[in-house]
């Protein structure tokens, strides 16, 4: 914090002035489209006051230029936030119009085949992880991306403002200032990220209570209370604490996070607990935080499978309490694990909806888009031709599942001939599945006018399927020994390479230096070739003993 010292209101005030100046300036200069990244949060709101303030005070003819306003909704995010930032959209959108302002709000989503639900009950994703971060990109990144870049494409190049602040944190003063060295204009530096963008960051250098002052102080443009969004804000604090800002020494409660409600990337969700604490009314959302812990396993290896979603088994060395174990890489949830996280998903939903206050009886924690998607993938995709979602979603909700994908009843398999199938599998899943992925292949081309390919995908059916785990694994260790072995053969080779090499005509070296370095060499092939004896792929394949090894 000494790096921003405390202003007084009057130098805050004039600072706000001189920003209005630049502002009405940048945005007059030229016409470059801007997009402001709009989150609902104090500081992008602060942003998006200050640009619509200026803007406001120009001559109608000079407010030509339009200016995009976005904001990503995750689907997954905390449900009060949520509707909080719906609300402000809306009434943003109408005040736009009714006060002839050239700005326009967009609400953006993740495509539905990147969704959080998509990804982990559909495709299997295990929750996020700090070496598995699947999310951010999707969720977040990816949806403002493709829009930025739509502008671009269109316009040539864009100013993108956001409500980044120095104060924010260290990592973040330290990138600021090293973006600042790289500016080719004043105040805008480039997007490192997004070619022919340039970031505009009008409160970097402000403090979180002169933000809090700002947005106290000065009324909202757009009609969207100021004085909520700090009650907001006082919920999600631990100590239910953010005093009344009237002055740039009054400590603010600037710290809260609001994130997505199933993030596993933080060890709790310290901005939903502190609201379900804080206020009786919002204990309607303990389920979230309840299911929250459900997903936020650490070793989640009983419900994954022991193979990649491509089918293989990978194998990774593991440390356990300093003993190296070479152990395959968990994969994608099972069926019975996606199944579960389904029918739980639902459960709460159903649950919030009943207990939630009326304003928000129609939350939805996965939409219908998304569970048809997810039903696609686990017939089209999985080979899980039993479809179990609409049986779950009705047990779940009492109500039918709608499907309005076409031709998507009519199936020549179907929950009859899993029965059958698992009858005759008698508890084997792997035969199971191995029947299930042949009969559906077959299905799937038996509709396609070529069949070009069908024994390809038939042959990888079996590559993936037609061994049990133990089998699976053990070849997996097979070929790795074999890939270690041959490995081992051709540094022995190279090594002969480099002998021969002595022989033919390094004659500058002295006898005994050439002696010397025929001596290492030696001693080194002696040295590979006793290793590779260990392990070599004659004594995989031709070994005497008789311990069974696994199919080449």
């Amino acid at each position: 914090m000494s790096l921003f010292p405390p202003r007084t209101v009057e130098e805050l005030v004039e600072d706000i002035e001189m920003l209005t100046q630049e502002i009405q300036e940048l945005y007059s200069l030229d016409e470059i489209p801007w997009v402001i990244g709009y989150s609902g949060g104090k500081d992008s709101t602060a942003v998006l006051q200050l640009i619509w303030n200026a803007i406001a005070a120009l001559p109608l003819e000079k407010r030509t230029k339009r200016i995009d306003v976005i904001t990503t909704d995750t689907l997954v995010e905390n449900p009060i936030v949520s509707n909080w930032v719906r609300n402000s959209i809306e009434r943003m959108k109408a005040a736009a119009q009714e006060a002839k302002m050239p700005i326009e709000p967009h609400l953006l989503h993740p495509e539905l085949t990147e969704t959080f639900w998509v990804g982990v009950i559909g495709k299997g994703y295990p929750a996020p992880r700090g070496k598995f971060r699947w999310c951010t990109e999707r969720l977040k990144i990816n949806p403002s991306n493709r829009f930025i870049r739509d502008v671009i494409r269109n316009s040539g190049e864009t100013i993108l403002v956001l409500g980044t602040r120095k104060a924010e944190s260290t990592k973040r003063a330290y990138r600021m200032k090293k973006m600042e060295a790289k500016r080719v204009r004043d105040r805008l530096s480039p997007n490192m990220n997004l070619p022919n963008s340039l970031v505009y960051s009008p409160i970097e250098d402000w403090r979180d209570d002169e933000v809090w002052l700002y947005l106290m102080q000065w009324q909202n443009p757009w009609g969207h209370s100021n004085k909520d969004l700090f009650a907001m804000y006082r919920g999600a604090s631990a100590d239910n604490e953010c005093p009344l800002v009237v002055d740039t020494s009054t400590p603010s409660c600037g710290s809260s996070r609001f994130g997505c409600w199933v993030c596993t990337m933080v060890s709790q969700d310290k901005s939903l607990t502190a609201m379900i604490q804080n206020d009786e009314e919002k204990e309607w959302l303990q389920p979230l935080l309840d299911f929250r812990v459900e997903l936020d396993v650490e070793d989640s290896r009983d419900r994954r499978d022991f193979r990649r979603r491509t089918g293989n088994v990978q194998l990774y060395e593991r440390n356990l309490e300093g003993e190296i174990s070479i152990e395959p890489i968990p994969g994608p949830y099972t069926k019975e694990a996606r199944e579960y996280l389904l029918r739980r998903l639902l459960t709460v939903q159903t649950e919030i909806r009943r207990k939630a206050p009326p304003e928000m009886r129609d939350i939805t924690l996965i939409t219908h888009e998304e569970l048809s998607e997810i039903r696609r993938i686990w017939l089209e995709e999985r080979h899980e031709f039993d479809d179990s979602l609409p049986k779950i979603y009705q047990e779940v909700t009492g109500e039918l599942f709608q499907d309005t994908r076409p031709g998507v009843e009519r199936r020549l398999l179907g929950s009859d001939e899993w029965t059958v199938l698992e009858e005759i599998s008698d508890g084997d899943i792997m035969h199971l599945e191995l029947m299930a992925k042949l009969l559906d292949t077959e299905r799937q081309y038996y509709t396609k006018t070529r069949r070009t390919g069908i024994y390809d995908t038939l042959e990888k059916c079996f590559d993936t399927s037609a061994r049990s785990k133990e089998e699976a694994i053990n070849n997996a260790h097979y070929q790795r020994n074999v890939n270690n072995a041959v490995k081992a053969v051709k540094e022995n080779l190279d090594d002969i390479y480099q002998i021969k090499q002595i022989f033919a005509g390094k004659t500058s070296e002295t006898p005994q230096k050439n002696t010397a370095n025929i001596d290492k060499i030696k001693q080194t092939v002696e040295n590979k070739t006793e290793q590779s004896r260990q392990l070599s792929w004659a004594d995989l394949k031709f070994s005497n003993n008789d311990s069974e090894t696994p199919d080449e």
